[in-house]
């Protein structure tokens, strides 16, 4: 096991690894930006080191100086969470490059699953059901107009490397389609540096059913169930459960055992989750693999009494799995929403501000995933994620109270600051959520009717998701949201110094400045194609 792990994150995932790092023995040192200077993070871990300022391209998306950080420490491994550089396949191989592990799967695996188009291509070829439409990208316009009429309408215009429900748009007729071609093309080029995308059937009714997986570097994997993620607002994810309702007991082995194939076959390691859509005669198509722990992951947690970070820690570490398939015995029914700062009657538009209450809920079976505190300032920097509830309960109806009760004693209060809760609870309440028979349409459902026809919602207001990390020139790096900047937060009373202990005694006292771009071997930036799949299948399993 390691000695030290560098956590290149920041927020309650940031904490979240590393509570599982402490648990283990293992000390942690984090990176944080002179927005978070003040964060909970910062002051629990055994060392912290300043990367940069607010702008997330400047501290968080800066490579080099995460990995000078890392140098600074001693850490041996870094864990990058999600969003930001989590799935980054050039990070994981400079960090390669510059004797570290990178907790997650291999560079080249990573860079071929994190990619769609070579994604879906390998996952074709391990034989796992695809949705209708282009495995490679579509050149043109009119190459995507001829897949449009092969699969018929509507269609979604798909970024190859998007992520976190950016860089999609659907498409119902032909006349939306050449618009919405090029419109895709260029977001995606502003936010990933890849204009490269893809067309495929959209399924109107569909669930968005997951699962997670471990693969261990010796051939070995398990799956530990499925979730279902089918409440979202465009694209992202706002109330997550364990397993997937409504769906016989073989039918949610059928999804979990196809997705571990496809991940072995392809040489996976680590925590993985393998998205699929269902449509409405309960036929599943792959959607895309995560290479990284998930905002959700507590609900797998709860169902079955494992510790995913902790084995994403041993996986890295060069351990065999310590898992076998039957050790993986879920139990009952665990239920997470997650609570943004944001106003759902504004489009979800972000609400920053300084935190004057903060109570979490507490009781049998509820958890609280948070960095909040009474005081905490919410800035406008990054996503606005604050806390995830997760309740589990023997059965779904049970669940379902616990997580409506937990929501109703959790307060939360500053000026001009607003929170998902309220939509949550409209969500628990719709009579199709609580049979366990809704769809990805539910959550516009839910806001036409507050928004009928005759009636003109707030316009929409760019959103960041959490797993993704904020898109390059996302708000208000470029200029929005519509909230005052916060100066930055006064150093908290019982902060340590920046970097403690006596590993660097020429150092002087306080936080480290910003590093200067360190001398890392870093490979030059990469245009990634689809990859053949027979380079990374994996050995006889």
């Amino acid at each position: 096991m390691f000695e030290k792990v560098l956590i290149a994150n920041r927020g309650e995932i940031a904490l979240r690894v590393l509570r599982a790092c402490r648990e283990l023995g293992v000390r942690t040192a984090v990176v944080y930006s002179t927005a978070d200077a003040d964060s909970a993070p910062v002051r629990l871990a055994d060392e912290a080191v300043l990367i940069g300022p607010a702008a997330s391209r400047r501290s968080y998306l800066n490579a080099a100086a995460i990995v000078e950080a890392a140098r600074l420490v001693g850490a041996q491994a870094v864990h990058p969470g999600y969003g930001f550089l989590s799935e980054d396949a050039d990070f994981a191989e400079i960090c390669a490059d510059n004797g570290l592990v990178f907790i997650g799967p291999p560079p080249q695996v990573m860079a071929a699953l994190g990619d769609k188009s070579s994604a879906r291509a390998l996952m074709s070829r391990a034989g796992l059901p695809l949705p209708p439409g282009s495995v490679s990208p579509v050149p043109t316009a009119e190459r995507a107009a001829e897949v449009a009429a092969e699969v018929g309408y509507p269609v979604i215009v798909k970024a190859a490397a998007g992520g976190g429900g950016r860089g999609m748009t659907v498409v119902r007729c032909p006349a939306e389609l050449p618009r919405a071609y090029a419109r895709t093309r260029a977001a995606a080029q502003a936010a990933f540096g890849d204009d490269r995308v893809y067309v495929e059937r959209y399924l109107t009714e569909a669930r968005h059913v997951e699962v997670q997986l471990l693969c261990d570097g010796h051939g070995n994997g398990v799956h530990l169930g499925t979730r279902d993620c089918s409440v979202q607002r465009r694209h992202q994810k706002l109330v997550e459960e364990a397993p997937a309702p409504a769906l016989s007991a073989r039918m949610l082995e059928t999804i979990a055992q196809t997705a571990l194939r496809g991940a072995l076959e392809v040489g996976f390691t680590g925590a993985g989750t393998m998205e699929f859509l269902m449509d409405a005669e309960e036929a599943f198509h792959f959607l895309e693999i995560n290479c990284r722990i998930q905002v959700e992951h507590p609900v797998t947690e709860m169902i079955t009494g494992i510790d995913l970070v902790h084995e994403q820690l041993h996986i890295a570490a060069g351990l065999p799995l310590r898992l076998r398939q039957e050790d993986v015995r879920p139990h009952g029914v665990a239920v997470e929403c997650r609570v943004n700062v944001e106003d759902p009657d504004r489009d979800f538009a972000p609400t920053p501000g300084r935190l004057e209450r903060f109570l979490p809920p507490g009781g049998p079976f509820t958890r609280v995933d948070t960095h909040g505190h009474p005081g905490y300032l919410v800035g406008p920097y990054y996503d606005s994620l604050l806390a995830k509830v997760a309740v589990w309960a023997p059965d779904r109806e049970l669940a379902l109270n616990r997580l409506e009760r937990a929501l109703e004693e959790f307060d939360i209060a500053g000026p001009g600051v607003r929170t998902t809760i309220p939509f949550v609870r409209r969500v628990l309440d719709d009579p199709a959520f609580r049979k366990g028979r809704y769809t990805t349409s539910l959550v516009d459902r839910l806001l036409a009717e507050r928004h009928p026809a005759g009636t003109t919602p707030p316009p929409p207001t760019a959103a960041v998701s959490p797993e993704a990390g904020p898109p390059p020139a996302s708000p208000p790096e470029a200029g929005a949201p519509a909230a005052p900047a916060a100066p930055p937060p006064p150093a908290h009373p019982t902060a340590r110094p920046a970097v403690v202990g006596a590993a660097l005694p020429a150092r002087p006292a306080g936080p480290y400045p910003v590093p200067a771009p360190p001398p890392v071997r870093s490979p030059p930036p990469r245009h990634r194609p689809p990859t053949s799949p027979d380079r990374f299948r994996g050995g006889p399993r």
